[in-house]
């Protein structure tokens, strides 16, 4: 339990795991339960099914447990040591549950729905054969609905599941009456297309396509939903994942391969060559480079050598590094940065789901009509029968048959044309704040540029080729990341690159060896200056101009004299800036944020059309950078590939993650760019606006006719036809509104 807690100061700070939550009110329900709880201020997460809380120190923490139970809902203490294997087979229980439902009922109601709907299947005891398919799906595919309806109607609340629940029942109720002590039941009956509008007793009639197909595009949502949710805490295992699993752990001087989870404070490791740093700590011996763009941002890779820091996870790009652990475990930057993301996740605000806002005042109003109908009729002087009749119509006709299929069928087709253009949006709860975003904040490093450090310019008072050529072969025989963009932009300038010999690494300084019996040096001015080859000014110029624009300058000469400059940077994509127009079109105000200093990001900025640059940001901070933005009163879109990004993506109203990047960055975000191109993102925001502009028409329909009826039923003129027709002509409605989406046209 300890473990869980957070002493600052007054307050502790805990996690429970919340279960039993069907919908977004069920959240605000325990959250405001918990907040009454003296002392106690919680924020309880529907998509990760977690609340946190922070209490007194005095306070028990099993008391928060109780007060969730007496809401009706089960909630967890974490565990210090939790068993990763019961824990993924619980994760995968709500998915599978679902699904299992969804396929049974599925599979039962489709002759339910043909045989009501078309006259010609209504063959001698159809009625029958459907009451005994039907009755499966009510009892056991739609138990969730009944058991989440239940638990809401003890605590005085109205859902989307006590519509369904409700709706459901008295739809299969009815039918079992009129099949049982009405006419429905006789041999030979069928459901004729009539259209008159007369009142009626109502026993001729049974509704089981509505109580078995209501339920099966019910689960179909819910289950999409409990797969999306499912991925809410992938964003941490991934992250995590990023770190070494093993490592060569110095002992007496002896080099052993140990579990990373069993290095101590103090332990000296051992980094070779393209390995992770296992951990944080200080260099002991040897000098390299070291790749820190996953965690940092910075597109440049940090020399590093005896006394300065390194983190762990972060990939040794050079030479060969002894390191003493300074942090382990939690303490590490990487359990840091998923602290972070786990944090931002819990923090965001939750978006309530639309047919639930609805359903909190439809519900009410059905129930009290439908009570307020078998009142009149009884006080009118009707038979029992035909007052009941009617009352049950009120609740039939309510339940939302094209409900069911209003954020499916759009999020369906959506989503699928999204895909085409290389748009992965994970739910339907991220679409509604697409609409709202007024400020999209774009991460520099892989997401407005490559990522990748490229040859940009060669300043030379020699032949440019003869320059490249050996130039090139030098730094070819190195691994150093700038190295090999040198070698790259070489070789596909000059073509093939000569050998090189007597190579050898000039610590912090640069490369020496022999190329075509020349001694050729590459590097910084001061390697060359100890050969006394000095700078002349028109290289000293342009290096000087291109330090300040944030680039990487390489010096390189040879016999005697400097010979080059040669411009290293990170580059631009090429569509990035129109990218920006586009998204400047939507109505949004785009944002450079970064790790790398301020000249680079004011360059890239100025090239792509941005006005406000946030540079020399740490990972922490681009969170907070976008949560400051949100405290302003803005609507946040983050566009982000890196881990360095995850906590800003996940704390962002909207986070768009570029596919090219890191897993990390992926799960953490809403919508996924497959491509990598920026100008996706614009497409991505006017896709999720248009999906979620389809799903509000579509239940303003799915409602509308629902509620055009209800007069009809309380007046007791419904008849089976007219309730069909309603019921059919807006699912029809609500799909063709759907497939519209089809048409959506990227400009990519």
């Amino acid at each position: 339990m300890s473990s869980a807690l957070r002493d600052s100061g007054k307050l502790n700070e805990i996690e429970l795991a919340i279960t039993g939550m069907t919908c977004a009110s069920c959240a605000s329900r325990i959250e405001k339960r918990l907040n009454k709880l003296d002392g106690v201020t919680a924020a309880v997460n529907y998509a990760t099914e977690k609340a946190r809380v922070a209490i007194p120190a005095d306070l028990d923490p099993e008391l928060l447990v109780e007060q969730v139970e007496a809401a009706g809902y089960q909630a967890e203490l974490p565990r210090s040591e939790p068993d990763d294997k019961e824990a993924g087979e619980a994760d995968d229980d709500p998915a599978r549950s679902l699904r299992q439902r969804l396929i049974g009922s599925a599979v039962l109601s489709v002759p339910v729905i043909a045989l009501a709907m078309v006259p010609a299947f209504q063959f001698t005891y159809w009625q029958w054969i459907s009451l005994t398919l039907a009755a499966p799906v009510l009892a056991w595919g739609a138990w969730p609905f009944h058991k989440a309806t239940w638990a809401n109607l003890r605590h005085g609340a109205a859902t989307m599941d006590t519509l369904i629940s409700m709706g459901t029942i008295a739809a299969f109720s009815w039918s079992v009456y009129a099949l049982l002590f009405g006419t429905a039941g006789i041999p030979g009956m069928t459901h004729p297309f009539e259209l008159t509008v007369q009142r009626t007793a109502g026993d001729a009639n049974i509704y089981l396509e509505v109580a078995a197909g209501v339920t099966t595009f019910i689960l179909a949502g819910r289950y999409f939903e409990a797969r999306s949710k499912r991925r809410a805490g992938a964003a941490l295992r991934a992250l995590l994942e990023l770190g070494a699993k093993d490592v060569a752990v110095l002992r007496d001087g002896v080099e052993q391969r140990i579990p990373t989870g069993q290095l101590a404070v103090g332990d000296r490791f051992v980094v070779r060559p393209g390995e992770k740093i296992a951990t944080d700590g200080t260099v002991q011996e040897g000098s390299s480079a070291v790749d820190a763009s996953m965690l940092t941002g910075e597109s440049v890779p940090v020399e590093v050598a005896a006394g300065d820091t390194v983190t762990g996870g972060t990939v040794n790009a050079g030479g060969r590094l002894v390191v003493r652990a300074t942090r382990i475990g939690a303490d590490t930057q990487l359990a840091r940065m998923a602290k972070l993301v786990e944090d931002a996740q819990s923090g965001k605000a939750d978006i309530q789901r639309l047919a639930d806002r609805v359903s909190a005042v439809f519900v009410p109003i059905v129930i009290a009509l439908a009570v307020g109908t078998l009142a009149f009729w009884l006080g009118a002087g009707g038979s029992a029968a035909a007052a009941f009749t009617a009352a049950v119509a009120v609740l039939i006709i309510a339940c939302p048959c094209a409900l069911g299929l209003a954020t499916p069928t759009a999020l369906l087709v959506g989503t699928g044309r999204g895909a085409q253009f290389g748009i992965l949006i994970k739910g339907p709860e991220v679409l509604e704040s697409t609409r709202r975003i007024d400020t999209v904040v774009l991460d520099k490093t892989g997401t407005v540029t490559t990522g990748e450090m490229s040859l940009v310019d060669v300043h030379t008072t020699e032949d440019e080729s003869e320059v490249l050529r050996l130039a090139g072969a030098l730094e070819n025989a190195s691994e150093h990341p700038i190295a090999r963009a040198i070698a790259r932009g070489a070789a596909e300038r000059v073509g093939e690159l000569p050998e090189v010999e007597d190579f050898g690494n000039v610590e912090g300084l640069g490369v020496r060896g022999t190329v075509h019996g020349r001694v050729v040096l590459a590097g910084r001015t001061a390697l060359l200056e100890q050969w006394s080859q000095h700078l002349p000014d028109s290289l000293a110029t342009a290096k000087a101009a291109a330090e300040a624009r944030g680039q990487t300058a390489v010096a390189v000469g040879w016999d005697g004299q400097a010979r080059a400059v040669l411009i290293v940077a990170d580059t631009v994509k090429p569509t990035s800036a129109e990218a920006v127009r586009r998204l400047r079109g939507l109505g949004l105000t785009p944002v450079l944020l970064t790790g790398d200093n301020e000249a680079v990001a004011r360059s890239i900025a100025a090239e792509v059309g941005v006005d406000e640059v946030i540079a020399e940001v740490l990972p922490k901070d681009k969170a907070d950078v976008v949560g400051r933005l949100r405290s302003e009163g803005k609507v946040v879109a983050m566009v982000g590939d890196g881990v360095n990004d995850a906590a800003a993506l996940a704390k962002a109203d909207l986070g768009l993650a570029m596919g090219t990047g890191t897993d990390v960055a992926i799960e953490a975000s809403d919508l996924t760019l497959v491509r990598g191109d920026l100008r996706a993102a614009a497409d991505a925001i006017r896709l999720a606006r248009r999906t979620l502009g389809t799903i509000k028409g579509n239940l303003f329909w799915a409602f509308g006719y629902n509620v055009a009826a209800l007069p009809l039923a309380a007046a007791g003129l419904l008849n089976p036809m007219i309730a069909g027709a309603a019921m059919a002509f807006s699912s029809v409605f609500v799909v063709s509104n759907s497939l519209r989406l089809r048409r959506f046209r990227g400009t990519t």
